[in-house]
């Protein structure tokens, strides 16, 4: 159980890295050249689930790919929504936010399974 605790909080600290990596490059593109305001969040989401499965890929092992995946994913849209939320100065959730928790626990739970199931040199 506890490496089941410690991949998962690895597998969100590793979502959380590449989320601030994606935004931080997003934002510099969006700096540099004339960005449609309208491709800002469909951008967003696609780098939230990139994270995710990042994360999931990097550093979920063993068996139950699925669990750790889905829970690392519910996880992660929480977390990364609490910092950008304070990093932004303002909380504001509403119905949305739960299709975030959707996408997150899919994007979790695919990298999970993919996860368990690639063969590694040890």
């Amino acid at each position: 159980m506890r490496e089941y605790i410690f991949q998962i909080a690895k597998a969100v600290l590793g979502a959380i890295l590449l989320s601030l990596a994606f935004v931080l490059i997003f934002t510099v593109i969006i700096q540099l050249f004339s960005v449609p305001s309208a491709a800002i969040k469909p951008v967003n989401q696609v780098f939230k689930v990139l994270a995710i499965a990042g994360g999931g890929l990097l550093f979920i092992r063993g068996e139950k790919g699925l669990l750790k995946g889905a829970i690392h994913g519910v996880l992660s849209v929480v977390l990364t929504f609490l910092l950008f939320g304070a990093i932004a100065g303002t909380l504001s959730c509403d119905w949305k936010f739960i299709f975030e928790l959707i996408i997150g626990a899919v994007a979790g739970a695919v990298a999970g399974v993919i996860a368990v199931n690639i063969k590694r040199k040890t």
